[in-house]
């Protein structure tokens, strides 16, 4: 307690936490704060890690509680890894939640797709070695990789999950989704992190909000942490290390707020891109504003802003000072039964 760490605050302080799971769908802050996952709903334990049938999941496994209809908060009943054969596709109103267990999905399985859903929360999961694997009755034939595929989609919420090495994206957040918070999680080891706007050309991402918070990005990351298109995004509170090209890039005019951010570049290193080597021209207007973020070793931000509305502070933001202590223990949390998480 007392971190200054919004969401640990509100429930990591709770030695009974494992009997009051759903007080976490009360302690969302950002864009995403609205998704409340499964909370309405019965709980549902994944006993067995096999997806052996993924036309016709077996009950007991990941996949089943994820397409069952209505909400469903979803718990694991021991340590386990899961190789998904089809992607693992989200339905509405779930909440997966690794906590009190070590859960590993991807190595070498497909990973997550949330797709025309909403009101989906992603808690306490390690997500890596994620691969392209067929795809469920939407879409495209094959996926593409990702660790957390969010499309067509709102109200949703990734927290403390731990992400590397996938063969797309980490997390991407494409075509008008909207309400969409990841905080307190752990990115390493991947060229593309995380990619928020579809395309240049898919202007219906003007709707899209997301808020990136409390992560630690790095090391071992080259880009895109995130790189945005179009819509408005708060990215408050990170803690970046060592990035290879750059940290938050765009195009296709997105509006950007980094807020008291810790920045450590390893060496003189710029923190922003404009993406395809636009003349500065093309664009000095978008909206890029820097307001107490920390350069450390050389980082440095170029902003950039014309005539229109300010975007508005996120009232959980705390001091760069404090991002170090706040970001020490992102990513999936070890927790047991009865003791503090």
């Amino acid at each position: 307690c007392g971190t200054g760490n919004p969401v640990d605050d509100c429930w990591r302080s709770d030695p009974r936490w494992a009997d009051n799971r759903r007080r976490l769908a009360d302690c969302g802050i950002g864009f995403g704060r609205n998704a409340i996952g499964g909370k309405n709903g019965p709980t549902y334990v994944v006993t067995d890690p096999s997806d052996d049938d993924p036309s016709s999941p077996a009950p007991g496994t990941l996949r089943y509680g994820l397409t069952q209809d209505g909400p469903l908060w979803i718990v694991f009943a021991h340590d386990m890894t899961i190789r998904p054969k089809h992607e693992l596709v989200v339905g509405s109103h779930k909440t997966v939640d690794g906590r009190g267990a070590q859960v590993v999905v991807g190595e070498g399985g497909a990973c997550f797709a949330v797709d025309g859903a909403s009101n989906v929360i992603i808690h306490g999961v390690t997500i890596r070695g994620c691969r392209p694997k067929p795809r469920g009755p939407r879409g495209r034939s094959e996926s593409d990789g990702d660790g957390v595929s969010v499309c067509e989609a709102r109200d949703v919420w990734i927290d403390r999950c731990s992400f590397e090495d996938c063969a797309d994206g980490l997390v991407d957040v494409t075509r008008a989704s909207t309400g969409v918070t990841v905080s307190n999680s752990l990115f390493t080891n991947h060229d593309k992190a995380m990619l928020l706007g579809h395309s240049d050309s898919f202007d219906d991402d003007r709707a899209m909000r997301v808020t990136v918070t409390l992560n630690r990005f790095g090391p071992g990351l080259v880009q895109r942490m995130p790189r945005c298109r179009y819509g408005v995004f708060h990215v408050v509170n990170n803690d970046y290390v060592k990035w290879g090209m750059y940290a938050i890039g765009g195009s296709a005019s997105p509006n950007i707020l980094s807020l008291g951010n810790r920045f450590s570049a390893g060496h003189n290193k710029e923190v922003t891109k404009r993406e395809d080597d636009m003349a500065e021209n093309d664009w000095r207007n978008w909206r890029w504003k820097s307001v107490g973020d920390l350069m450390l070793n050389g980082a440095f931000f170029t902003a950039s802003g014309g005539p229109g509305p300010e975007v508005n502070a996120p009232s959980f933001a705390k001091s760069a000072s404090m991002v170090e202590q706040m970001t020490a223990e992102a990513g999936a949390l070890s927790c047991n039964r009865d003791s503090l998480c």
